[in-house]
This record gives structure tokens, sequence and C-alpha cells, in this order.
């Protein structure tokens, strides 16, 4: 649920080691199941109704932030974009008879930057009536918004009341924009303190440090970040705020919006979106209809 502005312990050696460990398990790691977005091939008819304009190089440039495990990361080896994005990005590109281009890009610029330097921008863009005015936007799963704490809530956490505490959250996030607005309304001898941090690897890891009593993201996010701390952090509570998320096109490119409604609802219809992002521990978020520009509140 990114959304931002359209126009972004014991000793001292020991919580080194923590804070190190829990990182490079934000950041890196795999699916838990196989799955292999290239063996997806090119369907004639999905690749007919794209634009020549962008078929004519034989790839799909897409803008992709890679801070955001699972869904969009390096992998450990420093270089290879990975995750269910990058997945569902490999497989719609593979419908359209391209190769994935992921090009690398901070959050708030991939959204100016389709139609001119992206072709498409994947990277957990939720759906949003401000977004809808600058593009299009085709739908392919939903997430919400999910605190996790550190193991067994030592600060006795209620994420309805959340005055007096310390929370991390990634910078421009919805989560970042809903804790502001909780912010407003706590009393002066019960601050609400947000720490926002640029990657959502630095929120996990100042959690498992105690810098922070709480972290907020996308329900998927949480998920992954508390399963890769391997037992020093658990999810707080339900999914809140339950939103579609959708793959970024030029607006007023109908075309494209119908080639990739068309690829995604292939992957749909076929079991590979539910497999990709079952592999990543998020079967349950694949939505079953892709659709253009859908109304949102």
């Amino acid at each position: 649920m990114r959304t931002r502005n359209v126009l972004p312990v014991a000793v001292a050696a020991a919580a080194a080691l923590t804070l190190t460990a829990c990182t490079s398990a934000s950041e890196g790691g795999s699916a838990s199941a196989s799955t292999d977005p290239t063996a997806v091939t090119k369907d004639d008819a999905i690749a007919a109704l794209v634009p020549e304009a962008v078929a004519a190089d034989g790839k799909l440039t897409i803008g992709s932030d890679l801070t955001y495990a699972p869904a969009e990361f390096v992998d450990t080896d420093g270089k290879t974009p990975v995750g269910f994005d990058i997945e569902i990005a490999t497989a719609l590109a593979h419908l359209m008879g391209l190769e994935p281009d992921i090009q690398s890009s901070t959050f708030d610029a991939i959204i100016p930057g389709v139609g001119t330097r992206y072709e498409a921008g994947i990277s957990s863009f939720t759906v949003t009536p401000a977004r809808l005015e600058a593009v299009s936007m085709v739908t392919y799963l939903e997430a919400g918004s999910l605190f996790a704490v550190a193991k067994g809530n030592p600060d006795g956490v209620d994420p309805d009341s959340l005055c007096g505490l310390t929370v991390g959250v990634q910078t421009g996030t919805t989560q970042q924009d809903e804790l502001e607005e909780t912010k407003a309304t706590c009393p002066s001898d019960a601050p609400l303190t947000l720490l926002p941090y640029e990657k959502q690897a630095d929120v996990t890891t100042n959690l498992v440090g105690g810098k922070v009593q709480a972290m907020y993201a996308d329900s998927p996010v949480t998920s992954y970040a508390v399963e890769q701390t391997e037992g020093q952090l658990e999810v707080l509570g339900d999914i809140r705020d339950a939103a579609p998320e959708a793959v970024v096109v030029p607006r007023g490119d109908d075309a494209m919006a119908k080639a990739v409604q068309a690829a995604l609802q292939k992957l749909m219809d076929d079991g590979t979106l539910q497999q990709i992002l079952a592999s990543w521990g998020n079967g349950e978020s694949a939505l079953t209809t892709a659709e253009i520009d859908p109304k949102v509140g």
C-alpha cells in the first residue's frame, strides 16, 4: 500500500550482529516454493495488443523501487531484482513477447516517469483517486496494513492506542500518512513519536534493535519481515484497510492498458499469479479480475 505523493540488545557487539542479520534478512532471501516466471511464453493475442512503440525494441521497460521486500528488492548478490512483483513483471513481459527491463528508481520518480522513461511501473502501487488522475492503473492483488512488534509484545502495544509510543514506518507510505493523523490527536504528555526510514529493511532492523516499539507497513511486507527475523518479531492484530494494488501505465494509452489487463487476466486464469504470490507467502492476495482504473474512495 505504497501511497505517496504523485509528483515520494545486549552488549554493543551482539546488538550490531543482530541488526546486521536482520537487515540482510529483510532485504535478501527468496521465495519459499519454486516458481519460474521465465518459463511463461508469448501469447500471440496479447502480444498483438501491445503498442508498436513499446514492442519495437523487444523490451518492456519497468520502473520499480527495489527496497520493498518481498514485493521488489535486490537479492543478496547486491544487483539482481527479486520479489513477487519482479516475477509478475517477468511473466507479464513474456506474455507480450518481450523481455523485462527492470529499472531501479526512487518510488516518487516512477509515476512521473511512466510514458517517458518507463513503459510501466510495478512497485506496490495502491490505487488512489490522485494516482488515477495522472496514470492508468490495472489491478492484480489486494493488500492492507499490518503492525509488527517484538516477540511477546513486551511493551504492550495496542494498535488502536498508539499515543506515548515510538513507531517505525517507511517514508512516504499510506501507513506514515495514517500515523501522522493519529499523532495529531495525541496529548502533549503522551506523544506518538514517528521514526520514518527510507528503506523498509531499516524499519525492521530498528524494531529488532529496540529503537522503535512497533512498525507499520503493507501486510505482505510485515508478514515477510516477521518471517525473516526468525522469531524475533510477531504480527500484531489484523490486516487493516485492504485495497487493490496495480500496474501503472500512461494515462490515455488505452492500448497499453488493455494489453496489461489481458496479460494479468491470463496470469490469474491459469493460476500463475496465485502461484507466484503463494511462493512468497502471499497467495491470498491475488485478485481474480484485472480491472482498469477501478473506482476507489
